[in-house]
């Protein structure tokens, strides 16, 4: 899929096993912020494989946005199978991670159209965001696309001394 935005045109892919390095990049550039991965410590490569294996075109893709021109991994986005178990195969996780240098340009929409675009091909009714209370740029993002909270859980995360609620936002998609 190729969509023009601000003058600039990004293309959304399935993630290949040569993106990882730039996917874990983007990954840890957020831990030190403390607002979007309960992650304390980076993570490496090698920690993703299983992870990433665990993804399919199909079921539960995991995409990259690259810049056309420059051909630069600007972010991505995973679907994650909730809960494990089969009665749940309609609802998965939606997680979107932006590149620094791309934050602010309209990426997380540019992914967020594709995946609720592409929920019912894969046989998706409900969509969730797990988000800590005090990332309000990704409550922001979600509701803009009519995810309501469906759970407000308190004080469940300690990032360097500091309770954090966690926000699970849903939506249900219309096939």
């Amino acid at each position: 899929m190729v969509v023009n935005k601000s003058l600039t045109t990004y293309e959304i892919m399935d993630a290949q096993k040569d993106d990882l390095p730039a996917i874990v990049a983007i990954y840890n550039s957020t831990i030190s912020g403390r607002m979007v991965t309960a992650d304390t410590e980076e993570i490496t490569v090698e920690s993703r494989f299983r992870w990433f294996e665990e993804h399919s075109p199909n079921f539960r893709p995991l995409w990259v946005i690259r810049d056309r021109e420059s051909r630069q991994i600007c972010g991505w986005l995973s679907f994650q199978s909730f809960y494990g178990r089969p009665a749940y195969n309609g609802t998965a996780e939606i997680s979107i991670y932006v590149d620094e240098a791309f934050r602010g340009r309209g990426i997380g929409r540019i992914l967020m159209d594709e995946a609720l675009n592409t929920c019912p091909r894969l046989g998706l009714k409900t969509v969730l965001g797990f988000i800590f209370g005090h990332n309000e740029p990704s409550l922001q993002l979600f509701r803009k696309y009519g995810f309501e909270t469906w759970a407000h859980m308190p004080n469940v995360a300690e990032l360097d001394g500091v309770e954090r609620d966690l926000i699970i936002v849903g939506l249900r998609v219309q096939a």
